[in-house]
């Protein structure tokens, strides 16, 4: 006899802690999920006014949010981020590690301390974050961000790649960690709200590298991160979402 069938996690009433939600794409995955009904930590390091503007855009949609600062390279301050959710809310169902740093680094300016500047903020705090919550939660979802572009790097930001390219085996081994009860997945964007310093020859090359000719948004990466909470059968994946540059 097959075993039953679980059903969907339903978002609505579950806390979310979306690291790296006071701007950019983490702000707009959180207000996403807000909209879904979920009560949202919004986490922060330097920016508190976007932080608080950010938790109070997401409770006019009628759920629960507070701003939380924390330094997620620091283990103390990732237990104390984990534990004002509980304050707050009872308990943490989801995480989201969406912080990360992003900048390019030419070969011949490239140094020890780069790889150990990204490294520290785009592979440790997931780490430490996913350990954290583990240790809190029985049951519940982690969604990783990665990058495409680990699998097929472009020139010019070699220790960001690099840090990047650790998040897929991050994501595999604590999926087979914390399984049967904690599900862990990865998105891997695309040019996604490409940054205003990368120049327009890059970002012109960047979406003509897509199959779908066009630049991603937001909402592609918090649409597909609501399909990775709610699949009850997905874990251990690396899902691209990348207007099919991946592919070209």
């Amino acid at each position: 006899m097959a075993a039953p069938q679980e059903a969907p996690m339903d978002i609505k009433g579950k806390t979310v802690l979306v690291t790296g939600s006071a701007g950019r794409v983490g702000k707009q995955i959180a207000l996403y999920l807000a909209g879904k009904g979920a009560n949202i930590i919004v986490h922060y390091l330097h920016s508190d006014a976007e932080a608080r503007q950010t938790a109070a855009e997401i409770r006019k949609k009628r759920v629960k949010a507070i701003a939380v600062r924390a330094d997620l390279t620091q283990e103390d301050e990732v237990a104390q981020l984990f534990a004002a959710g509980r304050k707050a809310f009872g308990r943490v169902d989801v995480l989201v590690n969406s912080a990360a740093a992003f900048r390019k680094t030419p070969l011949s300016k490239a140094a020890a301390s780069d790889l150990d500047f990204f490294y520290q903020t785009n592979v440790r705090s997931g780490y430490l974050c996913s350990l954290l919550f583990a240790r809190q939660a029985r049951k519940g979802v982690i969604v990783n961000i990665g990058d495409w572009a680990a699998e097929r790097p472009y020139m010019d930001y070699l220790p960001y790649l690099i840090s990047k390219g650790a998040i897929p085996t991050m994501t595999r081994a604590f999926a087979k960690e914390l399984a049967p009860g904690i599900r862990v997945n990865c998105i891997l964007p695309g040019p996604v709200l490409l940054p205003r310093h990368i120049p327009a020859a890059e970002k012109r090359e960047a979406i003509a590298g897509t199959l779908v000719q066009r630049a991603g948004s937001p909402l592609d990466i918090a649409q597909a991160v609501v399909f990775l909470i709610e699949n009850e059968f997905v874990t251990g994946a690396c899902l691209s979402v990348d207007g099919g540059r991946s592919c070209g």
